[in-house]
């Protein structure tokens, strides 16, 4: 076999790093042909080679699949999942050249340790590190899935091994979104039971300096809520005659930026608070007259709050800034007025959700204006990302109801990733005490379960834990809902399967800094995967 040893899946590791597979580029697409080519080269797949697949995604990527079938009659399943997308590599700087060249890259790391930070410099003493865009994040647990999938292939296990390995984990989750309903097909056609599905993100610090090791039996939910700013045009010669839209922008991210009061507790796990991840005026050009429309877009992680009580505590939010607007307003136009004798007028901001400003749109022009504009504006910016689209879609449906700015418009842009848990499933229960079992009397290592992996991923289209009533108030105020971004709602329902994320020792994800721990990974690691695979085929 050719990948079982450490030096084995090392190797195989550098490969798949020499990818640069950044979320979007052709290198994605090639490194799905090359994952294929490498399963299909096994002798079982050579005899069964319609069981490695590459399946389209509808935007010129792939997947992958790889089933193991132990005998006809055997119907459990274990499905190991992992994505090859990375993020980029910008912020290598002077090491950009060998970010996807990990050898290489630790070997000018060693020589060159004094630039690097302290923490990092610690590590490379020990001598166990391997640093490079993907090494942890998250092509080790490929290699590992890939590994297991072999030892499959020569009867190592009672049941069968599925490998799914997806594009796009990184940005809109396309390829799982994709495979959600391949599964479920799969398992009718080839007649299959889904007993567990595996992920192998990297374990997360929950705080700076954190050396616990973890094992997950869910992963963090992600809303991507979305304020739009519609103020009154002026001159800046007479800013109290409109109100500038990124001041008011400024007061809904005042509001929300690391607000903890949105941060869930549960089970003494606190999600993180939210935090911006776009701020920008809607002014095509520099001129003098006031910004009158601005956005704001903030993540916003989930555990166990109804989407209902997140838009309400949103809207709340809202609504609370509108107040600080309107009294900062009047309260400066006071002031200046006392220079002039003039009178101040009073502003008054309306908070709407997208929903009721559609609705608004609808009662004074017509659905079927209102779904000509929509149309044009998804024709005209097809080319467009996602939230670029939607924040299109918003602004001209505000400006075609004008009459009630100044307002505040809260939505939602993709991506929307649920919350999952399996944490109070009883055989997960049992699997998690074995492996903790395991750990510690084999390796000498306390492992700690999690509820939530908080990095999130795609653990989170495992089945369907909210009902599809709960999910309206997402839909029905996400504009490009069903007409550009969809989960596969019947699919996820469908596919409703216990889950673990076991994962390796990393440092840095999504940093230059990012490396893996190889020691860990193709030793405890690895032993760990194997056997959790074969305590779920025990009866």
């Amino acid at each position: 076999m050719k990948w079982q040893t450490p030096q084995q899946l090392k190797q195989l590791l550098c490969r798949l790093v020499e990818y640069p597979s950044i979320s979007g580029t052709e290198a994605e697409i090639s490194i799905a042909k090359f994952i294929a080519e490498q399963l299909r080269a096994i002798d079982y797949f050579r005899g069964n080679n319609e069981f490695v697949q590459l399946h389209p995604t509808g935007d010129g990527r792939y997947f992958v699949t790889a089933l193991v079938k132990k005998a006809e009659q055997v119907r459990d399943t274990v499905v190991l999942i992992s994505h090859f997308d990375v993020v980029d590599v910008q912020d290598y700087g002077m090491w950009k050249d060998a970010a996807f060249s990990p050898e290489e890259l630790t070997k000018r790391f060693y020589e060159q340790k004094q630039q690097l930070p302290s923490s990092v410099q610690a590590d490379l003493e020990k001598g166990e590190w391997l640093f490079g865009r993907g090494v942890m994040d998250m092509k080790c647990g490929l290699a590992l899935h890939m590994s297991l999938i072999e030892q499959a292939c020569h009867g190592a296990f009672a049941g069968n091994l599925l490998l799914l390995t997806v594009p796009d984990e990184e940005a809109n989750s396309v390829g799982m979104r994709a495979a959600a309903p391949v599964l479920v097909e799969m398992a009718e056609k080839y007649e299959l039971t889904y007993r567990l599905v595996i992920n192998s993100e990297p374990m997360f610090a929950r705080y700076p300096g954190d050396k616990t090791n973890y094992i997950y039996t869910g992963s963090i939910g992600k809303a991507l809520p979305g304020f739009y700013c519609y103020g009154k045009e002026t001159h800046v010669g007479e800013p109290f005659a409109g109100l500038n839209a990124n001041f008011m922008v400024a007061q809904i991210a005042s509001e929300l930026e690391l607000n903890t009061d949105f941060c869930e507790v549960f089970d003494g796990e606190a999600s993180p608070p939210p935090t911006s991840l776009l701020q920008t005026d809607l002014k095509e050009e520099y001129s003098v007259q006031i910004p009158h429309r601005a956005v704001a877009l903030f993540n916003l992680f989930l555990q166990q709050k109804p989407l209902d009580d997140v838009t309400d505590s949103l809207i709340a939010a809202a609504k609370r800034a509108a107040k600080r607007i309107e009294k900062h307003y009047d309260s400066e136009a006071s002031r200046f007025a006392k220079f002039e004798t003039s009178v101040p007028k009073p502003i008054l901001i309306n908070v709407f959700t997208f929903a009721e400003l559609r609705k608004k749109a609808v009662d004074m022009f017509g659905s079927k204006k209102v779904e000509q504009l929509e149309a044009s504006v998804l024709s005209m910016e097809a080319a467009k990302d996602d939230r670029e689209k939607t924040i299109t879609l918003v602004d001209r449906l505000a400006m075609l109801c004008k009459d009630f700015a100044p307002m505040i418009v809260l939505f939602y842009a993709p991506p929307y990733y649920p919350a999952v848990s399996s944490g109070s499933d009883p055989f997960v229960q049992r699997l998690v005490a074995k492996l903790q079992k395991y750990a510690q009397e084999k390796h000498g290592i306390l492992l700690v379960r999690q509820h939530y992996f908080p990095g999130i991923s795609d653990l989170s289209y495992v089945g369907l834990q909210q009902s599809f009533a709960s999910l309206q108030t997402l839909t029905e105020n996400m504009p490009i809902w069903d007409c550009g971004y969809q989960l596969p709602l019947d699919a996820l329902a469908k596919w409703d399967v216990p889950m673990l994320n076991i994962g390796p020792i990393g440092r840095d994800a999504h940093q230059w800094t990012e490396r893996l721990n190889v020691r860990f990974a193709f030793k405890e690691l690895k032993e760990w995967l194997e056997y959790i695979v074969g305590e779920t085929f025990v009866k």
